[in-house]
């Protein structure tokens, strides 16, 4: 008995070192904003609104986009809210062979900023942070075995802060950029761990009626009425 777990401890530590002494690859992430959504009181108060036509038509073209890249994905995750779960199935309508998950950890949040706030909102932030530091951590690392390439699919806020978190600079100065509806952000995390961005925010695939930023100026797309 002795002898078979003191087998099972050895074959046990073994495979954690093999797994360990991995080679390491290059991981790209292709961080999605959510498409177009508008506020509604009646949606539920855990998974928010669904994206409105208008954010539909944005999710099918940053989907042809990927699809056309010439990249094969290895899975798709999105939040836990709707309209980013929304954004995450129209893309797989064309993205069919992709896996696709949800994560709370990319759920919308506010991270802390510059600026001294009252303490409630204070621990708010701070929480936020937190949330986005284990976000980073799970999903930031050097590919195991082969090169990897994921796609998130996520909120302005969180796809900011990550990109401040990237670049290893002050996460409180993500305010200071914005990122359009159905944009692509791509972040690199390189065989030793260190992190390249590569695109922050583009929206070169949306038609300049189509893109939206998520606030008053925004144009919504009407759908005809069904005829009678």
């Amino acid at each position: 008995m002795v002898r078979v777990l003191a087998w099972t401890c050895l074959m046990m530590v073994s495979g954690i070192a093999a797994a360990q002494s991995q080679p390491a690859f290059p991981h790209t992430l292709y961080l999605i904003r959510h498409g177009a959504y508008v506020a509604d009181r009646n949606a539920d108060p855990q998974l928010g609104p669904s994206i409105t036509p208008l954010g539909v038509a944005q999710a099918r073209l940053i989907a042809a986009r990927l699809s056309g890249s010439g990249v094969t994905f290895d899975s798709m995750t999105s939040s836990t809210l709707q309209r980013a779960r929304d954004t995450a199935a129209v893309m797989h309508e064309t993205l069919a062979n992709v896996p696709v998950a949800q994560s709370p950890l990319l759920t919308e949040c506010t991270p802390p900023l510059s600026e001294t706030v009252e303490d409630e909102v204070t621990r708010e932030r701070t929480a936020c942070g937190k949330q986005l530091d284990q976000a980073f951590a799970e999903f930031f690392t050097a590919a195991k075995g082969a090169k990897r390439n994921d796609i998130l699919v996520a909120h302005g806020n969180v796809i900011r802060y990550l990109v401040m978190k990237a670049l290893n600079t002050d996460t409180r100065a993500w305010l200071g950029m914005s990122v359009a509806h159905a944009s692509l952000t791509v972040i690199q995390v390189q065989p030793d761990g260190s992190a390249r961005v590569l695109a922050v925010g583009d929206s070169g695939h949306i038609p300049g009626p189509l893109l939206s930023w998520g606030d008053a100026n925004d144009r919504q797309l009407v759908v005809p009425a069904a005829s009678r």
